[in-house]
């Protein structure tokens, strides 16, 4: 399984963690990370167990501590912790119409946690774990002229404004009767504020908040602005080195921020984001050629996967669909369709019999299995960028670059 897939999955279960609730405080949460003996979890749990005899009502009591013993029924499997560690969601789940069960879920991490956390709640809490979708790589983003400047932040695929400031410097014709000199100096003096302002305003987001993240600095602008503002290190000087390019752009206002990283597609060239905008960019190019390499839409892609002429299957993150396969309890009749939830079923159009649904597969599960017997690259598309959005807009967040034309 490819690492955009793990992420695509966990992802999933945390969305599906986060619909589950119960009444009361019933729902069990702990984590447990990896340097943490198990045989010390086992006994806090045991006296949890004890301490939960004096809750008042009975059916919390009841539901408490069922989910306690199903906890330690699991944990009887495991003499120390995963890699990571793990996390362990257990409670009476409602669903619906005054109706629950009782589940656990066990879940190993992509990634180690250090504290340990016991809780009980009607949510489990998923807080860590979201945290651990955050992209950590940062860049700082400063687009500045002598009218104005932007200052952001691109987080792994997502560009952030942060702050936008404009300038008091007078324009360069001659007012108020001064003299030529007399205003170029004044002139000079509130460019030099002006940068000093935003060199201010950058070092405060760049180094005090975003310090231990930031990979590195881009800058762009007009000439000669950008390079007026590098060479006059209104930077902090630990900030300085960081800085990675200097880019020529038309616009300083947020709009100059997207520019900006387009701008710096080479020097950004091993970040997720600029991967996946260089190919869903060589999806379009390949759509509007005449060399039949590029398909889109499930029939197509499905059609070409089970023909193994799918180079590279692209899937956006926020696709969510679902395949299901129906079968006739009596007859031969079946079929298989791609839906949002399972329809509820009706009876066998040729027997009358009652239909059973045989199988449900999330639809990104079952064309990556498809792309990987066939040797396909499989890429998982953000929406946070542009052409990440059109892939899912417009194309329904399913296409494929192809190895040969097939005329599908």
């Amino acid at each position: 399984m490819s690492e955009g897939q793990k992420k695509y999955e966990f992802k999933r279960k945390l969305e599906e963690l986060r619909e589950k609730t119960g009444k009361g405080t019933e729902l069990v949460t702990i984590y447990i990370p990896p340097d943490k003996q198990i045989s010390d979890v086992v006994a806090q749990l045991r006296d949890e167990h004890g301490q939960a005899a004096n809750i008042k009502s009975k059916s919390t009591r009841v539901n408490v501590q069922s989910a306690l013993d199903s906890i330690l029924a699991r944990l009887k499997y495991f003499k120390n912790p995963p890699e990571n560690g793990m996390v362990i969601f257990c409670g009476m789940i409602s669903i619906g119409g005054d109706r629950s069960t009782m589940e656990t879920i066990v879940i190993e991490l992509p990634e180690p946690i250090t504290t340990y956390m016991y809780r009980c709640g009607s949510e489990f809490v998923l807080g860590p774990l979201e945290d651990m979708l955050i992209e950590k790589k940062t860049f700082g983003l400063v687009v500045l002229d002598r009218r104005e400047a932007t200052i952001g932040l691109l987080k792994g695929r997502h560009i952030e404004p942060i702050r936008h400031l404009t300038s008091n410097v007078p324009g360069k014709q001659k007012k108020g009767g001064q003299s030529a000199r007399r205003f170029q100096q004044l002139r000079l003096i509130a460019i030099n504020e002006f940068y000093k302002r935003i060199g201010d305003s950058a070092t405060k987001i760049f180094l005090e908040v975003y310090h231990n993240d930031l990979q590195g600095i881009l800058i762009g602008g007009p000439s000669p602005t950008k390079e007026e503002f590098i060479g006059g290190e209104y930077l902090h000087h630990e900030l300085q080195p960081k800085i990675q390019g200097i880019f020529d752009i038309s616009y300083t206002d947020e709009s100059g921020l997207y520019e900006l990283v387009d701008a710096a597609t080479d020097t950004l060239q091993n970040l997720d984001l600029m991967q996946e905008k260089t190919l869903v960019n060589r999806f379009m190019r390949e759509l509007v050629s005449d060399r039949g390499l590029a398909t889109y839409g499930e029939d197509n892609v499905r059609k070409n996967l089970k023909m193994g002429a799918v180079d590279t299957l692209l899937l956006s993150e926020d696709l969510r669909r679902i395949r299901i396969y129906v079968k006739c309890t009596s007859c031969d009749y079946q079929y298989e369709k791609t839906v949002q939830k399972p329809d509820k079923l009706k009876t066998c159009p040729r027997c009358d019999k009652a239909l059973e649904l045989v199988e449900i597969i999330d639809i990104v599960t079952e064309l990556s299995e498809m792309g990987e017997q066939t040797n396909s690259t499989i890429k998982f598309i953000s929406t946070d960028f542009e052409e990440g959005e059109q892939l899912m807009n417009a194309f329904g967040g399913i296409a494929a670059i192809l190895r040969f034309q097939t005329g599908v």
